[in-house]
């Protein structure tokens, strides 16, 4: 039985048996039959925090039950004749070949893919809202489970089980294209989502099924099938459940960001002397925090913010990966994929948002740039506007729950900046933030020039590794890229501590180097 019984559902409730009826098959595999271990993360190894980044994806279920289950939900074929594993960040993917040529895409996420059951649940409503309300391409949902425990389910972790999509993935084909074909490309991604865009909300959240097992007092109902709830999005989620929506206006969805970085602000100093000198105390975060909300609040008052905060709904990660096109013409998007964690958000929170297919090309060419800021222009402007805005009106807000991620001195001077242009960027009255006295502006600008030098080190540390900025890469890399960076910290810690003229260097010895070295230094 389906967790939310709903009237989009396509599997027929077999009382508690999801293998009781005509169509059950009797099936015994395993996952050695296909070569792949179903639980572990193998696709990658990290140069930080490796042991924990691959714990944190380990997933203990029932891999023969999922078999069974993807057998039974496709009564034309009677057997799976070869299974691909897939990892992301936050879900391991199992594409099921079928004896009848079908394929059957099973998705299980991970743990900090977002809370248990809100993650799952509301990635399937808010795509059985968006195939309800609009004609986007998104592959049919064939079952889900948003309970691990549920013993009517059997497989023993939350999970999805949908239609292959159409088409070929939009990275394949991206570099054989020709000038004008992205264009035409860029343009039918555009009029896929327009209709989306274009969808009303009266709230900031996200999407679950009406009959969904939440507090009453926390859905907004939209109709008789669904309602926004909660924000599923893994940044309320960190280490304790802080203030997480729904939200009915945009001075109440900023409270929830500053609720968010207080809740990860830790009760007592563990490793500071590992970290930066940027980063701050306990104490500096509380107080900065403070004056963040009440700056925020100022901000969200003014007009041109409150006409930026429409509710918008939007993909979450609309990069060539998850877009696929139709083989023989590009142009032809026949599906996009990968909803989760898509919720409703003020449209500047989109502002600042670059899909990897608008980026400036090998050649130097702003071509596909130029293309995909006209196509929002015209096709989604509800998108256009905020991006067409000063983007220091938005910084403050995106900075204001990460402080204990980024250290305090990134949100420090924001507020800063606003502060000191508060008239010029056309904000009434005064600003709640004091300015800094000329020694304390001295020293936030030392700290902050240590901050753009561990941002600068830490893409430029990746390019040379070849690993993502996480520090990720494929797992026979990994010795290889070990030895290589201790080799690169080495040498710049020479050129560190022979450096003769250090007045305006922000790194001038070992600790201070290995405090913002991104990545581990054991062997």
């Amino acid at each position: 039985m389906l967790p939310f019984p709903s009237p989009f559902s396509t599997i027929l409730d077999k009382e508690c048996d999801p293998f009781k009826g005509s169509i059950y098959k009797t099936v015994s595999l395993h996952s050695h039959d296909f070569n792949l271990d179903p639980h572990s993360y193998t696709s990658g190894r990290w140069l930080r925090r490796d042991k924990l980044e691959r714990e944190a994806r380990y997933i203990k279920f029932d891999f023969d039950a999922l078999c069974r289950r993807v057998l039974e939900l496709t009564p034309a074929a009677n057997a799976i004749t070869a299974c691909q594993k897939i990892e992301g960040g936050f879900n391991r993917i199992f594409i099921f070949h079928l004896s009848n040529a079908k394929r059957i895409v099973a998705r299980l996420p991970f743990t900090l893919a977002g809370p248990a059951r809100l993650t799952t649940a509301s990635e399937v409503a808010t795509i059985k809202y968006l195939q309800a309300k609009t004609r986007i391409l998104i592959p049919t949902i064939l079952d889900w489970s948003d309970n691990a425990t549920d013993d009517c389910k059997l497989v023993g972790t939350e999970y999805s089980i949908m239609e292959h999509v159409d088409g070929v993935q939009l990275h394949q084909k991206w570099q054989s294209l020709a000038g004008d074909q992205k264009i035409r490309c860029i343009k039918g991604i555009h009029e896929s989502l327009k209709e989306v865009v274009n969808l009303e909300f009266p709230a900031f959240g996200s999407l679950y099924f009406s009959d969904g097992p939440l507090d009453p007092g926390k859905k907004g109902f939209l109709d008789e099938n669904f309602y926004i709830g909660p924000h599923c999005g893994p940044r309320y989620y960190d280490i304790v459940r802080p203030n997480h929506g729904p939200w009915s206006n945009n001075i109440d969805f900023t409270d929830g960001l500053i609720d968010v970085g207080l809740s990860r602000v830790p009760p007592a100093e563990l490793d500071a002397e590992s970290r930066p000198s940027y980063h701050g105390s306990i104490q500096a975060h509380l107080t900065l925090l403070g004056h963040a909300r009440k700056v925020l609040k100022q901000m969200s008052a003014d007009p041109r913010i409150q006409n930026a905060a429409t509710p918008l709904l939007f993909h979450p990660d609309l990069h060539k990966r998850n877009i696929f096109v139709s083989e023989d013409d590009p142009s032809i998007v026949t599906g996009i994929i990968d909803w989760q964690a898509a919720s409703i958000e003020p449209s500047w929170w989109y502002a600042d948002e670059v899909p990897n297919f608008a980026m400036h090309s090998e050649s130097g060419s702003n071509l596909c740039r130029q293309a995909f800021e006209a196509c929002t222009q015209f096709l989604t402007p509800r998108l256009a506007g905020p991006r067409l805005m000063n983007d220091s009106l938005f910084r403050p807000f995106r900075y204001s729950y990460r402080t204990w991620k980024d250290g305090a001195v990134a949100l420090r001077d924001e507020l800063i900046g606003t502060a000191q242009h508060w008239e010029e960027l056309g904000f009434a009255g005064q600003c709640a933030y004091p300015l800094p006295t000329p020694m304390e502006l001295a020293r936030h600008k030392k700290q902050f020039k240590l901050f753009e030098a561990a941002h600068d080190l830490k893409g430029e540390l990746a390019s040379l590794l070849g690993t993502a900025t996480d520090g990720w890469m494929p797992p026979e890399q990994l010795e290889t890229t070990k030895e290589a960076n201790m080799e690169i910290f080495q040498g710049i810690l020479h050129e560190v501590l022979t450096n003769e003229d250090t007045e305006d260097e922000p790194v001038t010895d070992e600790a201070i180097l290995r405090s913002i070295w991104p990545f581990d230094l054991d062997r």
